[in-house]
């Protein structure tokens, strides 16, 4: 008999669906088929069932922070179960201890975090019975069964398991030391409060904080501009005077002469030169590019984002979502015919199908294996939802998915870009740009649910061509050939100013992370990072963007991203650190991927990392003798007594112990922050205002991440689970302003809630 464990419940419901099966407490159980012949255990963990223990476990002095005790290095890492996990590790340990058991497939998430998140588990049962491992891309009844019949043998994977467990313990001790040598140098300055530092977090906090230090440093320079409108034979149009690639003038006398000199006067059609471009289609989507075109077209965080497409994938209608490929093999391309017929019953969809191109096979943009790594793009499936299944945000993610496969049939885009030079008096010339879109294609089905004013920058994102030229002050041409006459009939000076340079979205703060390298001035490095996807990976941009928030070293407000005085006063300590830099993630990537790679050893990048720990403590203590700036936290921001910081840094790019509870929202009552107060979460403007929400609804667990968004955005994501009786359902929470209290929101109805009302 075998025992598979997937990583999450939803996933092993998927995983045992093709099969006959009967459900049990903490597992399903398979009947004997071919698949299985002795049968087979689905069990799962819960996310990271195990965890690193914290410093005081190795050693008690560890619990009180103080400068004397870092760089805080253990001999052997050690793990520990999740407190509130112990239920399921134990029904876990329980199963890879039967006798029936005689293999364990590894059916997790296929990546080094889901290798990570079953292995540890395995390793601290203490169990060795054979392993293989389950690795698909999709959770379809056609994927997993395929999946089954050809497992991997589990040596073919253990590296990644080796890559994952470095990662860890490597950005433990950057994160613990890192955390700690700040958040007590700055207590040594009067700052109470945990400054949390990482590997992937600091330097994207920098580049955060470079943004904002160019804006409140840039000082606006006027401009002035000469906008003319003339009139051939009934036709008008506008034109702007210019020398060179220059329109801007530097002084408004000389842009008043030159309107002096051109008004009323005749004017010449001197040249008129068009070039024609051609447009690909885009390529398919990865993780980051899908955030970054959600955020930009619907203002979805990257977050929430990754939390939807989670969600749409667990229910089999999409492809992995954490992936960092643009590319499908044959395999998946040999699907796309029927795909696409199935999908044509979204009336969204409908218009745009059939497509001009039957196949994709042959094209190398979308089809090649080589370019495939773990994971190929995200794609739907051969599992199509039934049209109104969707609402909301999964259905708007699920479209975007499939409009993008749907433009890859498509022709490319033809556009004529025409530029227009009229002479006034046989001296000023003046410039009108147009275009003519001759071949619309693949654009009608993508820019059909686009923002209708596009920047260069966010044109280039979207169709991922990297060759579109900006739309602004494109016009529609008049009927006029070289040689044709007519005159000025109204001459304007245009002041103007500078702008400085805008903030970043969340969307294009995904982007920038996955191309840091070109903030390096080392070649190699760059080239590293280009290798490795920049900052992070696809599957903790989302988390470490959420992180900073959390931590509130940033602020998002209508989309912008802004650095706070807490984040910037942290970049400002770091300094010259490596902390803040880029460089260090791009050589700790190249060694993680050579460590699942198998060449290189595990052992010789501890040993580096833990030299790194010492040099981050030495260096913050140094560097903190020339600090001249002052620390003003977030208004929000308690400052909690600090004499014996207490608490662990559990990861360096999660945990925050020891600092007060971060706000999750404004209350919907009053407006006051919403905080977590252990037992249940609650406005701070206790007791004139008694709004709370229970930590536990109808048995469900509501996360303080489910709470902001609830603050944020009036409603949750789809939680499962609730439990009514003996009826188990799945619904969202929903604030209703008018009567002040939770209601279920189901996709075709309101129900009001039993358990989740506010006091008010």
């Amino acid at each position: 008999m075998q025992l598979i464990i997937a990583e999450k419940p939803d996933q092993g419901a998927k995983l045992a669906a093709p099969f006959k099966h009967k459900k049990t407490q903490g597992y399903i159980q398979i009947d004997k088929c071919p698949a299985f012949p002795d049968g087979a255990y689905v069990s799962w963990a819960v996310g990271h069932i195990c965890e690193l223990v914290p410093p005081e476990e190795y050693d008690p002095a560890y619990k009180r922070w103080s400068l004397d005790s870092l760089p805080i290095l253990p001999g052997k890492f050690k793990h520990r179960i999740t407190p509130n996990k112990a239920k399921q590790f134990n029904l876990l340990n329980d199963l890879l201890k039967r006798p029936e058991v005689k293999e364990i497939i590894i059916a997790s998430d296929a990546g080094r975090e889901g290798e990570y998140i079953v292995r540890i588990v395995i390793q601290l049962s203490g169990v060795k019975k054979p392993m293989k491992r389950l690795w698909i891309s999709s959770l379809t009844p056609r994927a997993v069964e395929q999946g089954f019949a050809n497992l991997k043998e589990e040596i073919e994977t253990r590296n990644l398991y080796y890559e994952a467990v470095s990662r860890s313990c490597a950005d433990w001790l950057v994160g613990m030391n890192g955390s700690r040598v700040y958040s007590l140098l700055f207590q040594r300055r009067g700052v109470q409060g945990v400054f949390s530092t990482g590997r992937v977090q600091s330097p994207t906090l920098a580049l955060i904080v470079a943004r904002e230090k160019e804006i409140s440093n840039f000082k606006p320079e006027p401009f002035w501009e000469v906008k003319a409108k003339f009139a051939f034979d009934g036709a008008e149009y506008e034109g702007t005077w210019f020398k060179g690639e220059e329109t801007r003038l530097k002084t408004p006398e000389e842009a008043e002469e030159i309107r002096a000199r051109c008004e009323g006067k005749d004017a010449v059609v001197d040249s008129i030169e068009t070039e024609r471009k051609e447009f690909q289609p885009p390529q398919l989507f990865s993780l980051s590019s899908l955030q970054a075109s959600a955020n930009q077209i619907f203002k979805y965080s990257p977050q929430d984002t990754l939390s939807a497409l989670q969600q749409l994938y667990l229910d089999g209608y999409i492809s992995y979502p954490r992936s960092d490929s643009s590319y499908v093999t044959d395999e998946e391309a040999k699907q796309f015919p029927d795909i696409l017929k199935k999908l044509a019953g979204f009336q969204e969809l409908s218009p745009f199908l059939p497509a001009p191109k039957s196949t994709l096979i042959g094209n190398k943009r979308y089809v090649n294996a080589a370019k495939v790594g773990d994971h190929y793009a995200i794609i739907p499936t051969e599992q199509v939802p039934t049209p109104g299944k969707l609402q909301g945000m999964n259905l708007n993610l699920y479209l975007l998915i499939a409009k993008r496969l749907i433009a890859a049939h498509e022709e490319k885009a033809i556009i004529d870009y025409t530029n227009l030079v009229t002479r006034v008096d046989g001296r000023d010339p003046f410039m009108t740009k147009g275009k003519v879109i001759v071949q619309e294609g693949w654009r009608k089905v993508l820019y059909d649910n686009a923002p209708k004013k596009k920047t260069k920058a966010s044109a280039k994102e979207e169709d991922n061509s990297g060759k579109e030229e900006d739309d602004e002050d494109m016009s529609v041409l008049p009927p006029v050939k070289e040689g044709d006459t007519g005159k000025v009939a109204d001459v304007q000076v245009k002041e103007g100013k500078t702008q400085p340079p805008k903030r970043y979205t969340e969307g294009q703060l995904i982007t920038l992370m996955k191309t840091a390298g070109k903030h390096l001035d080392n070649a190699e490095l760059e080239k590293v990072l280009q290798r490795t996807e920049g900052l992070g990976t696809e599957a903790t941009r989302a988390g470490i963007i959420g992180g900073l928030k959390d931590r509130q070293y940033i602020e998002v407000r209508k989309n912008m991203v802004y650095a706070t005085n807490k984040g910037t006063v942290l970049i400002e300590a770091l300094g010259e650190s490596v902390l803040a830099s880029a460089e260090m993630t791009a050589k700790w990537e190249q060694r993680l991927g050579e460590i699942g790679q198998g060449q290189e050893s595990p052992k010789a990048f501890m040993e580096q990392a833990q030299r790194l720990a010492q040099k981050i403590v030495a260096d913050a203590v140094a560097a903190e003798k020339g600090w001249t700036f002052t620390v003003e936290l977030p208004s929000g921001e308690q400052r909690p007594a600090y004499g014996k910081p207490g608490g662990s840094q559990q990861n360096g790019e999660q945990g925050r112990s020891g600092a007060s509870s971060p706000e999750l929202g404004a209350c919907p009552i009053c407006g006051k922050p919403v905080v977590d107060k252990k037992k249940l979460y609650g406005c701070t403007g206790y007791p004139s205002c008694l709004f709370t929400i229970s930590k536990k609804i109808l048995g469900k667990a509501i996360s303080d991440s489910q709470v902001k968004r609830l603050l944020d955005k009036g409603q949750t994501l789809t939680l499962k689970g609730f439990k009514k009786g003996e009826r188990t359902f799945d619904a969202a929470l929903s604030w209703n302003a008018e009567q002040k209290k939770l209601d279920f929101l189901f996709a075709d109805r309101v129900e009001k809630t039993d358990q989740a009302k506010p006091r008010t």
